[in-house]
């Protein structure tokens, strides 16, 4: 009897083991997604292909024409024109989920960021960034079962996405935080 015991106890130890390791080798063989997979549409209605900044850091912001914290296309332009050429870019992405606060249309919100701050930093097709409608590129960047990281929500106007080199979301940033808050400008010199 106590033999019958200890070969059903060892068997019992041989299959758990087994499914342990089954377990681990699915989590470690998953491949870790980037932004480099996603084309999407700039305002003037061009393909836009993050393939295309392999090898940059990339800050992804969402924005609004007609919100508190509009004033901060001015420090996101200032730090766009202080450290693209040295392998950085910002990627905005107008969308209308918060108060209303981005109601014009493709041209107008060109126009807009033109007219009142000289944007030059690449600005993408208006966009969803919550709820049932929300971009694929946004999907990416909230679900931690797709950029690696961690599950976030999108909490107002300017929040901030980093990504290394790699195309790996880094770092979420408080719609609140400034462009050229010490967190960030570390983040872009580190």
């Amino acid at each position: 009897m106590k033999n019958l015991l200890m070969c059903a106890f060892a068997m019992f130890l041989f299959w758990s083991c087994q499914g342990q390791n089954k377990q681990v080798k699915t989590e470690t063989t998953m491949p870790k997604l980037t932004i480099y997979q996603f084309k999407v549409e700039d305002l003037s209605g061009k393909e836009f292909d993050f393939a295309s900044l392999k090898g940059k850091k990339i800050m992804i912001v969402n924005t609004a024409s007609k919100c508190g914290l509009t004033p901060q296309y001015k420090e996101l332009e200032a730090l766009y024109k202080e450290y693209a050429s040295k392998g950085f870019v910002i990627v905005g992405f107008p969308a209308n989920n918060f108060a209303g606060q981005e109601p014009g249309t493709n041209e107008e919100i060109a126009a807009f960021c033109q007219l009142n701050y000289g944007v030059t930093f690449p600005m993408m097709d208006k966009v969803s960034v919550k709820g049932d409608d929300m971009c694929a590129v946004y999907q990416f960047l909230t679900q931690k079962s797709k950029n690696g990281l961690q599950d976030s929500q999108v909490e107002w106007n300017f929040q901030k996405y980093l990504l290394n080199e790699k195309g790996e979301l880094e770092k979420v940033i408080s719609p609140r935080t400034l462009p050229n808050d010490p967190e960030v400008l570390n983040w872009i010199k580190g």
